[in-house]
């Protein structure tokens, strides 16, 4: 059963509601003309019972209760009151129609005996309607019983219940079709909203739906929309400032398994050599493994994964010495005023720090590039590194933008990069209570300082 009023039951929201207003209609239609046509019946039963005691009344004044016996008067309408009336003196019948219908005198006959007002309907082929009055006197009392044929009240009443279920049929038709055009009038905006969510793109588009003129339920809707459309926007901007510092971070170490296997193959190597190149390999590998899942903890949990401390100064000379990038016409020099230095954070988060720092050196950097590590005595302390090059330097009308994803100088200038290192770089220091930033104040070239907890 709950199968085929599924089948029936209408698919669109404009269906559904159109239906319950028609059933709630109906309902209502079917209790309201049923206690109408409930109230005409009983009003045209009173009008009926109103004109037989209005007969009684004018038959009584015919019935002669002053002396010992009744006696019924005769009258110029003797003949129209004598229709349908009956005279009893007690349960003695006075006076009866001419007809003489026996089923009505029965009727009648109980009446009078039973005495007092009272009014029965009867008749096998039509409804009639019996009233008796009693009419008393000083010396005796008499019972008028008064008959009245109720077919034409019954016909007016069939006629108003014809014409009361001809209205609501009409009332209800007239109910689903305005309701099925006010329901579609009214989610027109939101096919609209849905004609535009198809046609939008969370990424490009810049429009949303809270900026046009709706009802207020819709725009609330569409505010939720909105909301929920920046959410993705900013999600899938993550995903590709993910993707871009991946593909920036992997490509040293890439690069380093590259140059191996092509210094391997280019010509016959003996069993030690190949040992060397494996290991480079196995070291590049590790590196790789150490970048996705430093920068994936990062990215899933906003802060680097396992706390740790990491001798600084030898883990700068393993950047250097492990970046294969680094031009043979470079100086490089990595010093630090204690060679115990320690930075409080893990070994990994410190090279993927420094390491598009130093990337930007070498590949900038005219002769020479510096690393200096000191501890940091002002405020709470902490250990800072200064990563120096003497290349053209950051120009002045760049600054502002020098730590914003996928922003470059000059992206003509012959150097490769999508202008994700830095920001990378800024985002872990600052992950971990450090800052990276640009000492403006250096020239020629640029200085980039990293500022971290102290171990």
């Amino acid at each position: 059963m709950n199968a085929v009023f599924a089948r029936l039951a209408p698919r669109t929201l404009r269906g559904r509601l159109a239906l319950v207003a028609l059933t709630t209609a109906t309902l209502l239609m079917v209790i309201l003309t049923v206690v109408f046509n409930t109230v005409v019946r009983r009003h045209l039963q009173h009008q009926a019972d109103d004109e037989l005691r209005t007969r009684a009344a004018a038959v009584a004044t015919t019935v002669d209760t002053s002396g010992p016996t009744v006696r019924v008067l005769e009258s110029t309408n003797d003949r129209l009151l004598d229709a349908n009336v009956w005279i009893y003196s007690g349960s003695r019948l006075l006076e009866q129609p001419p007809s003489g219908a026996a089923p009505l005198t029965r009727v009648a006959d109980e009446l009078a005996a039973h005495g007092g007002r009272r009014c029965v309907t009867a008749g096998r082929h039509g409804p009639v309607r019996l009233c008796a009055q009693p009419v008393a006197g000083p010396q005796s009392a008499a019972t008028v019983v008064t008959a009245l044929d109720l077919s034409p009240y019954r016909s007016s009443a069939d006629a108003l219940l014809l014409g009361s279920l001809a209205l609501d049929g009409v009332m209800l038709a007239c109910t689903y079709a305005l309701t099925r055009l006010a329901v579609g009038r009214a989610l027109r905006p939101v096919r609209t909203m849905t004609d535009q969510a198809t046609q939008w793109s969370a990424i490009a588009s810049e429009e949303r739906f809270g900026a046009m003129n709706r009802p207020v339920e819709l725009a609330l809707l569409g505010t939720s929309l909105d909301a929920l459309l920046d959410r993705i926007r900013a999600v899938l901007r993550h995903e590709r400032q993910l993707t871009g510092e991946l593909s920036h971070e992997l490509r040293t170490p890439l690069s380093r398994i590259i140059a191996e296997l092509d210094w391997w193959q280019a010509l016959p190597r003996s069993a030690e050599d190949t040992r060397a190149t494996h290991a480079v390999i196995a070291d590049a590998a590790q590196s790789m493994r150490t970048i996705c899942d430093t920068l994936l903890n990062e990215a899933r949990d906003g802060v680097p994964g396992v706390p740790g401390t990491a001798e600084v100064l030898p883990a700068l000379r393993r950047l250097v010495a492990a970046d294969p990038d680094v031009p043979v016409r470079l100086t490089v020099v990595v010093d630090a005023e204690d060679p115990r230095l320690e930075a409080g954070v893990p070994p990994a988060l410190l090279e993927r720090i420094v390491s598009p720092l130093l990337a930007n050196a070498f590949r900038y950097a005219r002769t020479g590039v510096a690393v200096h590590a000191c501890r940091v005595t002002d405020g709470h302390g902490g250990v800072r590194i200064d990563i120096t090059d003497d290349g053209p330097g950051v120009p002045a009308e760049f600054t502002g933008d020098l730590f914003q994803p996928g922003r470059r100088a000059d992206p003509g200038d012959g150097h490769g990069g999508a202008g994700l290192g830095l920001p990378l770089a800024r985002r872990l220091a600052r992950s971990v209570g450090g800052e990276v930033g640009h000492d403006g104040r250096h020239t020629p070239g640029a200085r980039f300082v990293v500022s971290l907890p102290a171990g």
